[in-house]
C-alpha cells in the first residue's frame, strides 16, 4: 500500500489565510499509524494552524481532511475527538481543583441509577494510569502532583477520548531530562499500539531519539516529509531556516576589531530552566548576533538581560561595578533597551497614539513627578518620526493603524528616545515588507557606528551575518558558541546549530 493508502490522518491541499496574511498554503501530510511523526517548522510556520484544522479548532479556506481516506469536516475539537483525533498541549488543558479521575473521565462519567458512580470511576482510573506506570491516588486533586504526571494524565484521557491519533505540542518544554525519559517510554508503548503519534517540538535531538519521520513547514509552505533515517541534524536545520549551507558570504573580520571598550560583562548569568549560565562580554560600538532555532534560548536570554526574568546565577558588572537587574525598571535605569519579538502583543500598546508609543520609555525613566510637556512629547515624537521616516498621518494616530514595520520603527523610536548605551532586539524585521526590512538592517549598522552597543536575535542568518561583530550561537538552552571573524558565514552557523550535543550519539541510520 501507498502511504496515502494507509495513512490514519492526512491533509490534502489545505490552505488557510487571515485576512492578507497566507497561513497555510496548498499544504499536504499523511500521519501513519505505528509512527511518531515530527512537525518542524520556526515561528509563523504554520504549525500551529494546521494543527488547528486538524483538530476543528478552525475550519481550512481549501482542502481536505481525511481519517482513514475518508473526507471529514470538523467544526468542533469535539467531532475531532469523535473521530479518533486528541491533542495534548503544553500548557496541561485539565482541571486543576478536580480529582484526577474527575479529569479522566469528565464528561462521561460511569453511573448508577442516574448517578455518578465514584467507585467505578476511580476503579477504572487507577486501571488506565496503571497502563502508563502511574500508581498514585486517583481521588487526589490534579494540582497536587508534578507537570510531569499531568502530562501523563493529559495523555491518558486524550487517548481514551481518541484512540487513532495523538498530538503532542511542545510535550517536554516543562519537563526534566529523567520525566522526558518516562514520557518517551509512553509514547513508545503508544506507538506499539497502532496510534499515529504527532510530535511537536523545538529540541532537534530529541526527534532524533524518538521520531520516525519529519514534516517541515516554513511561511505556511510544505518544505519536505522525509523518513528520520536519510536525515541529519544539518539538513533538517536547512530546511527549518530555508537556507543553502553550500553558498558562501563574505564575512564581516575586522567588525570586532573596531568595538569600542568594554562596558558590561555577564559571568556565569542563567537563570534554572530558562537558560544555562553564560559568560558574554559587551563593548561600545558592536552587534552582536544571537543566532539558534526557535526554543534554543535566544528570547529567553534576551529576556534575562533586559530583567523581564531574574538572573538565579552568576552576576552583571556594568563598568566595573556589579550591578542586580531585577526588573525592567532596573534596566532602563542603565540604560538599557528592549523590543521584543510579538511586537504587537509585547511591544505596541495598540490604542495609544504613535506619540504616546514612542515617548512612554523615555517618561518612565524621568519618573511621573517630571512629566513631559504636550509639546514636549510631540517635538520627540515629531524628531524621530522624521529621522526614521515612520510613515504616519499624523503623530496622534492610533499606532496598531500602522504597518508593522512603521509599528516596528516607533518601538526602536521609544528606546533611542531614552539615549540607551545599551539595546537589545528580538527578531526586528519578522514580518515586516521589504522596504522597512531594508531600512532597519541599515539602522543597525548606524547605530553601532554611533557607538551603541547591541544584541540582535534574528531566524534570517544573511541578514544577522551582514551586521554582526560577533556571532552567539544558542542550542537547547545553552550558548554553545561565539563566532568571529572568517567563522560568521550561514555554513557555520547552520554547522554549529545542528551539532551533536554533547554526550549524544547519531541515531542509527542517519546520514553523518
Amino acid at each position: 500500500m501507498t502511504k496515502s493508502e494507509t495513512a490514519v490522518l492526512a491533509a490534502k491541499g489545505i490552505t488557510k489565510t487571515f485576512g492578507s496574511q497566507v497561513a497555510l498554503n496548498n499544504v499536504d501530510i499523511q500521519f501513519q499509524p505505528g509512527e511518531v511523526h515530527a512537525l518542524l517548522g520556526e515561528n509563523g510556520a504554520g504549525k500551529s494552524t494546521l494543527i488547528k484544522i486538524l483538530t476543528g479548532a478552525y475550519s481550512p479556506d481549501g482542502g481536505l481532511v481525511l481519517v482513514d481516506g475518508e473526507a471529514m469536516s470538523f467544526s468542533t475539537p469535539q467531532q475531532a475527538q469523535s473521530a479518533g483525533i486528541g491533542t495534548v498541549y503544553q500548557e496541561v488543558n485539565l482541571l486543576p481543583n478536580m480529582t484526577v479521575a474527575d479529569n479522566l473521565f469528565i464528561g462521561r462519567q460511569p453511573r448508577r441509577f442516574g448517578l455518578v458512580d465514584t467507585r467505578s470511576m476511580e476503579r477504572q482510573a487507577r486501571t488506565i494510569l496503571a497502563g502508563y506506570g502511574l500508581d498514585i491516588d486517583v481521588r487526589a486533586e490534579l494540582s497536587t502532583f508534578s507537570v510531569a504526571v499531568q502530562q501523563i494524565i493529559a495523555i491518558a484521557r486524550a487517548v481514551e477520548l481518541s484512540g487513532k491519533v495523538l498530538i503532542l505540542d511542545e510535550p517536554t518544554a516543562s519537563l526534566d531530562r529523567s520525566e522526558v525519559l518516562k514520557l518517551f517510554e509512553i509514547v513508545r508503548s503508544l506507538k506499539a499500539r497502532g496510534l499515529a503519534i504527532v510530535f511537536i517540538t523545538h529540541f532537534l535531538d530529541q526527534v532524533f531519539e524518538l521520531c520516525d519521520r519529519v514534516t517541515v513547514l516554513r511561511n505556511g509552505c510544505l518544505v519536505g516529509s522525509e523518513a528520520i533515517n536519510g536525515l541529519d541534524r544539518t539538513k533538517v536545520v536547512r530546511m527549518m531556516l530555508g537556507k543553502d549551507v553550500s553558498l558562501h558570504f563574505d564575512a564581516v573580520a575586522g567588525v570586532e576589531a573596531e568595538a569600542g571598550e568594554s562596558m558590561m560583562q555577564f559571568e556565569q548569568y542563567g537563570l534554572d530552566g530558562k537558560v544555562a549560565p553564560f559568560a558574554l562580554n559587551i563593548r561600545k560600538g558592536e552587534v552582536i548576533g544571537v543566532a539558534g532555532l526557535l526554543g534554543s534560548g535566544r528570547t529567553e536570554m534576551a529576556r534575562l538581560m533586559f530583567g523581564i526574568d531574574v538572573a538565579s546565577t552568576g552576576e552583571l558588572k556594568v563598568d566595573g561595578k556589579a550591578l542586580r537587574v531585577r526588573s525592567p525598571r532596573d534596566a532602563i535605569d542603565l540604560g538599557f533597551g528592549f523590543c521584543p519579538e510579538d511586537r504587537r502583543a509585547d511591544g505596541i500598546f495598540g490604542d495609544l497614539s504613535v506619540r504616546e508609543n514612542i515617548i512612554i520609555a523615555m517618561q518612565a525613566k524621568l519618573g511621573w513627578f517630571r512629566a513631559l510637556s504636550r509639546d514636549e512629547q510631540m517635538e520627540i515624537a515629531g524628531q524621530f518620526i522624521e529621522a526614521l521616516d515612520i510613515r504616519t498621518a499624523s503623530a496622534e494616530l492610533p499606532i496598531k493603524l500602522l504597518s508593522g514595520g512603521n509599528q516596528q520603527k516607533v518601538i526602536l523610536a521609544r528606546w533611542l528616545a531614552t539615549d540607551p548605551r545599551f539595546l537589545i532586539l528580538d527578531e526586528p524585521t519578522r514580518g515586516i515588507d521589504v522596504g522597512a526590512h531594508a531600512e532597519i538592517v541599515r539602522m543597525i549598522s548606524r547605530l553601532r557606528e554611533d557607538g551603541l552597543a547591541l544584541i540582535v536575535i534574528s531566524s534570517e542568518l544573511d541578514e544577522v551575518v551582514g551586521y554582526s561583530s560577533r556571532i552567539v550561537v544558542m542550542r537547547d538552552r545553552k550558548m554553545v558558541a561565539e563566532l568571529h571573524g572568517a567563522d560568521i558565514t550561514p555554513d557555520v552557523i547552520v554547522q554549529t546549530i545542528a551539532a551533536q550535543p554533547d554526550g549524544a550519539t547519531q541515531p542509527e541510520g542517519a546520514v553523518a
